[in-house]
């Protein structure tokens, strides 16, 4: 019974399938085709072969020919991938997820580029994908060519093919290897350090002259004149690095500094044609400071180890020895005529005279007090041996604060004589300044009021400042008399006028006068 109820339900069905196979196979599509396959909607088969399944990478394949070949060939991403080999395409493709759907979902950032034909090195690991990969470009049409994406950095203008990585690294554009010793031209000493276009100007690489004088020419100090066989005296290891040995093919051996003196220093004509005279003031008459002062014969003080180092000894050679600042002094400080002729004295105040500030006053025995070190340093004479002895910031002050005139005679001593106009009490605790202020600092006071008079402060009377008592000048006798009483400066104060003494301390204290104590009842 229900064989024959079926029965008409499946023929048509089967009817149905013949005549409408498409739309009744879209009618059990999962969803949409993504864009670039939905040309495919109404024909399945195109990439699905009925109840074979493993059929389908075969029909995925046959539309993707290119990656077809990678796989075959085993090269690109889906030839060299072992994480996609013997994988369906469906595992990382999948379709029927609608129209603006992506099936390529390839993570860029975390994409191994090794897995390609184009591994990633040196400098190209740091570029971003797009520099290589442009928008709207499928990745492997990117070119993998040096020339492709360096054609704007070469210098050499196509003029050496485009076969960069010939002599360019991936580690750096501008580091080349190319090897300059498998050309016609050997490179050799500092020839090596030399950069391309010093020689290549303008990529020029034919025709490149190869004889020392070509490149050398601006460098020939010889003018032309030693001939343009250049290598017979310079080396390509250093070009002032001279063959050519002047002791054995000349008269004139070349000792220390000389052996370091460029030719032209001494040649400075066709060193064949003129003879040059062998004396050193025939060299060195320009660098005579004394004048031909010390005469013409330098030898007998100077060396040629060095122009500076002096081989005459004044402590051997004279009966003065230079010692201390001496010893820094030119010789024309002392020797201003002719050192043969002009014999000079040798008393300090011969010399010294400009630098006495005493006028001569003092004598002309300089070393009584000053020494050879410096002048107006470590000087011997000791102040505290005289009845003013230095002590606290006296001991840094200049000589010339007290001692104005040149004789060094100072009359006045104390305190006030020099240190009036820091008097800020204007001589209203008298000019005995010794009593409260040190020499360590005139900001430094020592006083003390209850010990150092017969006036004890305490209350309110220790923090009245001292010209609050202290108003008056004292010039002559340097003795402080002031009344002790209350009255005496507190008269304004008494609102009693007077009328119940002056004993004011009978009820007030020194610390308030505000304040009253009441009267023993004794009183």
């Amino acid at each position: 019974m229900i064989i024959r109820l079926l029965l008409p339900l499946l023929l048509f069905f089967a009817s149905y399938e013949v005549l409408y196979a498409a739309p009744f196979d879209r009618f059990l599509m999962p969803g949409d085709l993504v864009d670039p396959h939905k040309k495919f909607e109404n024909d399945c088969d195109k990439c699905h072969a009925a109840f074979a399944k493993n059929k389908q990478n075969i029909l995925c394949l046959n539309c993707h020919k290119k990656i077809k070949s990678d796989v075959s060939e085993k090269k690109g991403y889906h030839g060299k991938s072992r994480l996609i080999q013997n994988r369906e395409c469906k595992f990382c493709h999948t379709d029927h997820i609608g129209r603006g759907a992506k099936i390529v979902n390839l993570d860029k950032y975390a994409f191994d580029h090794a897995l390609t034909d184009f591994k990633l090195k040196g400098a190209h690991k740091k570029l971003v994908c797009n520099s290589c990969h442009k928008d709207n470009e499928k990745y492997r049409q990117a070119k993998s060519g040096c020339f492709d994406c360096h054609k704007n950095d070469d210098i050499h203008q196509n003029r050496l093919g485009s076969k960069c990585q010939n002599c360019h690294q991936e580690t750096s554009w501008k580091k080349a290897k190319f090897d300059h010793d498998k050309t016609s031209y050997r490179l050799k000493g500092a020839h090596i350090k030399v950069s391309c276009g010093d020689c290549h100007p303008n990529q020029r690489f034919q025709f490149t002259p190869t004889k020392c004088v070509d490149c050398h020419r601006v460098q020939d100090v010889h003018q032309n004149e030693m001939g343009n066989q250049c290598q017979k005296c310079h080396t390509t290891e250093k070009w002032n690095k001279i063959l050519f040995n002047h002791n054995k093919e000349t008269k004139f051996k070349l000792k220390h500094r000389h052996a370091k003196i460029p030719c032209g220093s001494c040649h400075v004509k066709n060193a064949y044609k003129i003879k040059l005279k062998k004396s050193c003031y025939s060299c060195h008459k320009s660098d005579d400071k004394h004048n031909a002062q010390f005469s013409t014969k330098c030898q007998k003080c100077h060396s040629q180890r060095k122009w500076s180092l002096i081989l005459f000894k004044h402590d051997k050679d004279t009966d003065f020895k230079l010692s201390g600042a001496h010893k820094k002094t030119t010789c024309k400080s002392c020797h201003t005529g002719n050192v043969y002729k002009e014999k000079l004295k040798m008393t300090c105040g011969s010399c010294h005279k400009l630098d006495d500030v005493h006028k001569g006053n003092l004598g002309n025995r300089c070393q009584r007090c000053h020494n050879q070190i410096q002048w107006m340093e470590n000087i011997v004479f000791d102040h505290d041996l005289t009845s003013f002895p230095l002590i606290g910031l006296h001991g840094i002050t200049a000589c010339e604060l007290c001692h104005s005139s040149e004789d060094y005679k100072v009359d006045a001593q104390k305190c006030y004589d020099c240190h009036q106009e820091n008097d800020e009490h204007k001589l209203k605790l008298t000019s005995a300044c010794d009593k409260c202020h040190t020499p360590n600092a005139w900001n430094v006071w020592v006083f003390d009021h209850n010990s150092q008079t017969d006036y004890k402060l305490d209350g309110e009377h220790e923090k009245v400042e001292c010209v609050a008592c202290h108003k008056q000048a004292i010039k002559n006798n340097n003795k402080i008399v002031l009344s002790d009483k209350c009255e005496s400066c507190h008269r304004d104060d008494d609102i009693h006028s007077g009328q119940f003494g002056s004993s004011c301390g009978r009820c007030h204290s020194t610390d308030s006068f505000k304040n009253i104590e009441k009267m023993n009842d004794q009183e």
